[in-house]
């Protein structure tokens, strides 16, 4: 435990829910693959060709991604309106995480049980801002492995972790 102690850790204003994985695997490996689809709706698929195509060399790519965001958003109304909201499992546990890196967490109340396996959802402050799922294993009270993560949620994390260092690295200097 004292080596996932001296991990680099920054902090992140995120919260996790989640449980463990033997509570309703088939559940929660059906809503992991829903998460990897998402990937490829309607609006992915036609950027996708768009960008075969050559078709979107003289767009601005901020402007083409905040678009298609956009555009998500209002498919994401119109389902709101008509009552086909998503439906997620139901986890049984929450908790803020109060230090990330790379390759771990940290939630903030102790509420894992050493070398069981969850399944966690987390709202993830990028854009487009999305939730992603996870695996994780506890390596303490306090402390998760990442251990499964679709490539693109890899790199929304990874991504979000580099920035929150630049974030602390900024404040440091601030104060000096």
């Amino acid at each position: 435990m004292g080596d996932l102690e001296q991990l680099h850790w920054v902090s992140a204003p995120l919260v996790a829910e989640f449980s463990a994985e033997s509570e309703n695997s088939d559940e929660f490996k059906l809503e992991f693959d829903r998460f990897a689809e998402s990937d490829d709706d309607p609006l992915g698929e036609w950027l996708k060709l768009a960008r075969a195509r050559g078709e979107t060399k003289e767009s601005d790519p901020v402007l083409l991604a905040m678009t298609i965001d956009l555009h998500r958003k209002i498919d994401e109304l119109t389902r709101f309106i008509k009552g086909e909201e998503i439906r997620r499992v139901q986890l049984t546990l929450k908790s803020r995480l109060d230090g990330l890196n790379y390759t771990h967490f940290r939630v903030e109340t102790p509420a894992l049980k050493t070398g069981e396996r969850y399944y966690a959802r987390i709202a993830m402050p990028v854009f487009p801002i999305r939730e992603i799922g996870l695996y994780f294993v506890a390596k303490s009270e306090k402390i998760a492995e990442l251990s499964l993560l679709h490539e693109r949620d890899q790199k929304a994390w990874d991504s979000y972790v580099a920035s929150r260092e630049r974030a602390m690295i900024r404040q440091m200097k601030e104060r000096q």
